[in-house]
């Protein structure tokens, strides 16, 4: 038997691979699903089964095209409700892999179909569990995706505790863990970095396992400092409610190569958004005039998530040269599957074009530091972090505005007429809210390179009192 985890570093996301006898399964499958195929062929197998632990909400799911190409039927857990064919298995239900055995624990609590599914070896002995979003490493799933449902979060938090401790906690310790997520998921508030652990470990370590804990303490501690999901999470929940196209049929249209002319004329057409995927300290010197910036080389997808609400967006892309199809690909696993093109030959083929060129005015922190020193009264600072980084710890006086609410009208205090100094932990998310302020018209933004963990070890006064100042 073979127990294979295929993590997704951008998306702290893990699929499995189990193969036993010439039989295989995945579980919780990407979009782009070659990998899935390759891996079957390699060892002789077929793909058998293809087990879903839930609607996601935070990718969209390979398993619909996936079974197209394999011929492999889809397993949900019960209550599940979908538009295209496959097994809603029953509580306890039982499926054959070769040697090996998959049982389907029901674990509702993150939504109402989640499941646990339980591994018993070639050996008839139980081997593993996979959690999906019910229980991660240091954590459990977050109680508030159900899509169109009346239920409340404190209703899907009993359930939770009610599934972990009826259906997960009474498992043997010695059990595999393999869950859904790693730490930098949104589909949790506090996971471990380690992707891998056992049952007993996590019954020692992690705070929703305690054995002393009440009903009403668990709901009160699963339900402290949740932020609300990204807004595209019920979007992609209801793409893996229906029969959607797969990454092969969007890389037809969307791996297309564009001149300048072309791709300026196609810009204007589709009225399209124009996403600048390259390193920020390359966006900040020339760039697209209108371009959004989203470095492929950081939480990208999850990026893409949050701050485009428009999932049917028409999107042109600027990429590094040979990277324009990892782009597509990674647009593609959180849904954003109308790309048009993109720049053929990158940004140089822009600037050699002599077409204009547009720029964000950015500075080394130690310049930051010294101005800020010598003149902070006469500068306004903005701190685009998470609001917990700025309550740990922030320049004196800086204005907190986190980039997740860019979008909100928590933004609408800042102030075209005013410079602000931007910056967040490493330079990254003050890039790109300065390239969507820009967007809007905002064209006084000054970008502070290095962000704040060059600014903090400095002598600038800093703050760490737990009350921002908000923009409201």
């Amino acid at each position: 038997m073979k127990v294979e985890q295929l993590y997704t570093g951008c998306l702290a996301e893990a699929a499995y691979y189990i193969e036993s006898a010439g039989e295989a399964i995945i579980i919780d499958p990407l979009r782009d699903n070659q990998v899935y195929i390759d891996k079957a062929e390699k060892d002789g197998a077929k793909i058998k089964y293809i087990f879903e632990t839930h609607f996601h909400a935070d990718f969209v799911s390979g398993h619909v095209d996936l079974a197209r190409k394999t011929g492999a039927q889809i397993v949900y857990g019960p209550t599940a409700t979908a538009e295209y064919d496959f097994i809603e298995a029953e509580d306890n239900q039982e499926f054959q892999i070769g040697k090996a055995k998959l049982k389907v624990l029901h674990t509702p609590g993150h939504t109402m179909e989640s499941s646990t599914y339980l591994l018993f070896d070639e050996e008839g002995k139980e081997h593993a569990i996979f959690t999906g979003d019910t229980l991660f490493l240091g954590d459990v799933g977050r109680p508030d995706l159900a899509i169109k449902s009346d239920l409340t979060r404190k209703d899907l938090a009993a359930m939770m505790f009610d599934s972990l401790r009826n259906r997960i906690m009474v498992l043997p310790d010695h059990l595999t863990v393999y869950p859904g997520h790693g730490a930098g998921s949104a589909c949790g508030k506090n996971m471990s970095s380690e992707t891998v652990g056992t049952l007993g470990e996590q019954k020692q370590t992690n705070y929703a396992l305690r054995a002393d804990m009440t009903k009403e303490e668990f709901i009160e501690e699963l339900l402290d400092g949740i932020l609300p999901p990204p807004q595209y999470f019920p979007k992609n929940a209801m793409m893996n409610k229906r029969d959607i196209v797969g990454v092969d049929e969007i890389a037809e249209y969307a791996n297309t190569g564009l001149n300048a002319d072309e791709f300026e004329l196609k810009a204007k057409s589709l009225n399209a958004l124009i996403l600048d995927t390259r390193k920020p300290n390359n966006f900040v010197k020339g760039f697209v005039p209108g371009s959004v910036f989203i470095g492929i080389d950081g939480s990208f997808a999850t990026w893409v998530g949050t701050l485009i609400t428009d999932i049917d967006q028409n999107i042109l892309v600027v990429a590094d040269e040979g990277r324009e199809e990892e782009v597509v690909t990674r647009l593609a696993r959180v849904g954003y599957d109308h790309v048009k093109g993109f720049l053929k030959g990158g940004f140089d083929a822009w600037k050699n074009s002599g077409k204009t060129i547009d720029t964000i005015p950015s500075i080394p922190s130690s310049q930051f530091v010294t101005e800020f020193i010598n003149n902070s009264k006469e500068m306004t600072v903005l701190d685009v972090r998470k609001i917990g980084e700025y309550q740990s710890e922030h320049v004196e006086d800086a204005i907190n505005a986190p980039l997740d609410y860019i979008n909100n009208e928590s933004n609408d205090a800042v102030d075209k007429d005013t410079t602000y100094h931007v910056h967040c932990a490493g330079g990254y998310r003050s890039v790109i809210y300065a390239s969507i302020m820009k967007n809007r018209g905002f064209d006084k933004l000054i970008n502070v390179e290095g962000g704040y963990r060059e600014i903090g070890p400095s002598e600038i006064p800093t703050t760490d009192y737990v009350c921002p100042s908000q923009l409201n």
